[in-house]
């Protein structure tokens, strides 16, 4: 009996030997808008988050983790290791928020590594091939990968380059589809990368879960509670926990398959809080560069490899996760250009060796700021001791007038690398011109690659000319209206990479009584002409939202898809322009895309 006791133990020592030694498995949590107050393990008593704050418990929380104040620059330094503007990145819209293709991103390195890759959620850092996610990396996409999207319920998605229309709720939705890929992928290593879309604005919560906060009391506050709208409030607690409940599904499931100890599993948040809550008593929410904006929680879990319940009091960043997730994996980086992450691993690890001196930089519109360990400077040139005055409510600029000067020179040099000659961050684009959040990015949208014959146009990346609007001020889940004179234009910079035909659709929206617009679409002597039929106007959604939409975000509708035609383009940069010549009744119709298939 002793002799089986002894074989069998020795045998299950081997198999945790051998799966340890295997490559660990990768699962990355991203959420949207979330503040580092937003959970319980941050000291949130009005929020139940047990399943996300489990990751902390049995892992590493990276005490003080910073970001930047918005989405798509987070983003794309958790991507490439490197400071946002490097990679082009300039904005959250219209192009802006695209990084550069001569960026490298952690996807990559571990697609090459044999790794399956799989990305389910808010992308934000480029949609067209090839700043489309499966052209960074991944093996397959499912989501939205513009910023913002203004449907939570029965959402319309995008699946490996065509749209999808889905059933449920899109947290619930993207996370089933990231289970799949789970199940698919179990036996080999995996990245399986979840950027939730919450608690993002629209305020929309699945009912269950607003039902426990509606007539919650508010019993943690605002820094400035004067500010605070409770309702908001809540609806972002009860988005994050439906959040919670969607990581419990993943973390189940990888229990499930016995991959639990050998999974590398990372959450974090791309920003502060969207709305003025609870921050643990911290200045600032989205969109600043105080401490308030830029914090967020950071739980880094790997059972064979991490010390549980440890926290890590050094400043990091997410310029700091491609190198130390790279570095945990063994997998090698792909691309050689200069990181400005550090790895993590000695911090992670409990190790002893030296820990240098670092700075922090946040920059968003024309404000930056640095954070070192002890102190920030922020965007006024204030100097506050974040030990003593974790608030910033008193500048120490007199007091410490060396370490102001110093930390005043380091912004100037950072903003000269990163920026050049401009004197602030969005004062210049690319050509010098004056950088407006909703201009369009003067960069072409490439069209026509074979390996990926797709090529989607939205509102959001084209030019509404004469009196055509938009139908919100937020560009990213907009569709163009008031198009009701042959003057009127839509414009789309491309840059046509393979000549040949494509086929033309619009998603529309037309009054009835207006059906029967001729319209052109032309890129330079190309043209193609139709008719806007049937009519289709169907009624805005007015009852997928929680709470009244913020301003300036568009209310959606269901878009019918009108097949145009065929059309033959040359190569090269131009403008693709879509114009009406016959207007038969008051309006031609509304667009929310115009999509291109180069065709085989």
């Amino acid at each position: 009996m002793r002799t089986t006791t002894t074989l069998l133990a020795a045998l299950l020592a081997l198999g945790s030997a051998a799966a340890s030694a295997a490559p660990p498995n990768l699962v990355i949590f991203l959420a949207d808008d979330a503040g580092w107050g937003d959970y319980g393990h941050s000291g949130n008593q009005m929020v139940a988050t047990a399943n996300i704050d489990s990751i902390a418990q049995r892992g590493v929380s990276l005490d003080r983790f910073f970001v930047q104040p918005v989405c798509a620059p987070t983003r794309a330094e958790f991507l490439t290791g490197r400071y946002h503007p490097r990679g082009g990145v300039r904005g959250v819209s219209t192009g802006q928020e695209r990084l550069d293709l001569t960026e490298k991103t952690f996807a990559e390195a571990f697609q090459a590594a044999g790794y399956a890759t799989g990305c389910f959620g808010k992308w934000h850092n480029g949609s067209q091939w090839p700043y489309h996610p499966m052209a960074r990396g991944f093996d397959e996409y499912f989501g939205h990968t513009s910023g913002h999207w203004g449907e939570y319920f029965d959402a319309p998605l995008e699946e490996n380059g065509r749209m999808v229309r889905t059933r449920g709720y899109i947290v619930d939705v993207c996370t089933d589809r990231a289970l799949r890929f789970i199940d698919r992928n179990k036996d080999q290593p995996f990245v399986c990368y979840i950027p939730f879309t919450t608690p993002h604005s629209p305020w929309a919560a699945p009912e269950s879960d607003w039902r426990r906060f509606q007539d919650k009391p508010l019993t943690q506050t605002a820094t400035d509670p004067t500010k605070e709208t409770a309702d908001e409030t809540r609806c972002a607690l009860a988005m994050i926990e439906n959040q919670d409940m969607n990581v419990g599904r993943v973390l189940s499931r990888l229990q499930q398959y016995g991959l639990e100890d050998n999974t590398i599993v990372v959450y974090f948040s791309d920003n502060g809080p969207n709305s003025l809550r609870w921050t643990g008593g911290m200045k600032g929410k989205k969109g600043s560069t105080d401490e308030g904006g830029v914090r967020s929680v950071c739980y880094i879990c790997w059972p064979a490899k991490l010390p549980a319940g440890h926290i890590v009091t050094q400043i990091t960043g997410a310029i700091d996760l491609l190198p130390t997730l790279t570095s945990l994996a063994g997998v090698k980086r792909v691309g050689d250009q200069p990181l400005d992450g550090r790895d993590l691993t000695p911090l992670l690890m409990k190790q002893s060796a030296e820990w240098p001196e670092r700075m922090i930089f946040s920059t968003w519109a024309t404000n930056a700021s640095v954070r070192t360990q002890t102190h920030r400077l922020d965007s006024a040139g204030r100097l506050f001791d974040m030990i003593a005055d974790p608030g910033q409510t008193t500048p120490v600029n007199d007091k410490e007038p060396e370490l102001a000067a110093e930390l005043t020179r380091a912004l100037q040099a950072w903003r000269q690398e990163m920026y050049g000659a401009a004197a602030t961050p969005s004062q210049t684009k690319r050509g010098g011109k004056k950088a407006d959040a909703n201009a369009v990015d003067p960069r072409p949208i490439p069209v026509g690659y074979r390996e990926f014959p797709i090529t989607m146009l939205p509102a959001r990346d084209g030019e509404p000319r004469g009196g055509v609007q938009r139908s919100s001020g937020a560009p990213n889940c907009s569709y163009f209206v008031n198009w009701t004179s042959k003057a009127d234009r839509m414009v789309w910079l491309l840059d046509v990479h393979t000549a040949g035909t494509y086929s033309v659709s619009i998603d529309y929206t037309c009054k009835l009584p207006d059906a029967g617009s001729t319209i052109e679409l032309s890129f330079h002597d190309a043209k193609l002409r139709g008719q806007v039929r049937p009519g289709w106007d169907p009624p805005l959604y007015t009852n997928q939202d929680t709470l009244p939409r913020p301003h300036g975000e568009s209310q959606m509708k269901e878009f019918r898809t009108l097949e145009l035609g065929q059309i033959t383009l040359p190569a090269g940069q131009g403008q693709l322009t879509l114009r009406a010549t016959d207007i038969p009744g008051a309006t031609v119709m509304d667009v929310r895309r115009v999509t291109l298939t180069l065709q085989r």
